[in-house]
């Protein structure tokens, strides 16, 4: 691939922010039992501007919400590069209660394996369900599949990577080449 190529516009991305807004409010309906975990660092991004949507179409229903660093659970710790820890902010317990982790961009699966571990420090969930901006599809290591997607990328090179950009006035997904 030599040309960027842009996966979702700031139009689409508002789409698919509200159509996950509409599905949580279907399934979950009054979020009595149910809680919204954003990953950090870039699931948070996603996780705020879903959580917005959802408080203005139910005002008078409150998600929990809570912020989770997987770092000191990730497999490739000391092999290499160095990551930098944020903070892990929840504030409630997560037993019994359905929780909805977000992420922006779902690869190998590692990432989330990782925040499941993480996630079981704050209590026994009743179910985690794992809600993603973008799914690659062919390049999983480990058996985890997301139960929202934004949009669906098929690419099997390993030169490439998807880049979400997080700007205050524009949001936008890109396919790229490691080479950009």
């Amino acid at each position: 691939m030599s040309q960027p190529k842009l996966l979702i516009s700031q139009a689409k991305f508002d789409l698919i922010v509200k159509r996950f807004a509409l599905q949580l409010i279907e399934i979950h309906g009054d979020f009595a039992n149910s809680a919204m975990i954003g990953l950090q660092p870039r699931g948070v991004n996603l996780a705020k501007r879903i959580l917005d949507v959802i408080t203005e179409l139910q005002p008078e229903n409150s998600l929990r919400y809570g912020e989770l660093d997987h770092t000191f659970f990730r497999d490739d710790i000391g092999r290499g590069e160095i990551f930098m820890p944020k903070r892990s902010t929840i504030n409630f317990s997560t037993e019994g209660l359905q929780i909805i982790m977000v992420d922006d961009v779902l690869y190998t699966g590692r990432s989330v394996r990782a925040s499941i571990d993480a996630l079981m420090s704050f209590g026994r969930p009743k179910q985690i369900e794992l809600m993603v901006l973008v799914d690659r599809r062919f390049k999983r290591e480990l058996p985890i599949s997301p139960n929202y997607v934004g949009v669906e990328v098929d690419s099997r090179s390993t030169g490439e990577h998807v880049k979400v950009d997080w700007s205050e006035t524009l949001q936008q997904v890109w396919l790229l080449s490691n080479k950009e």
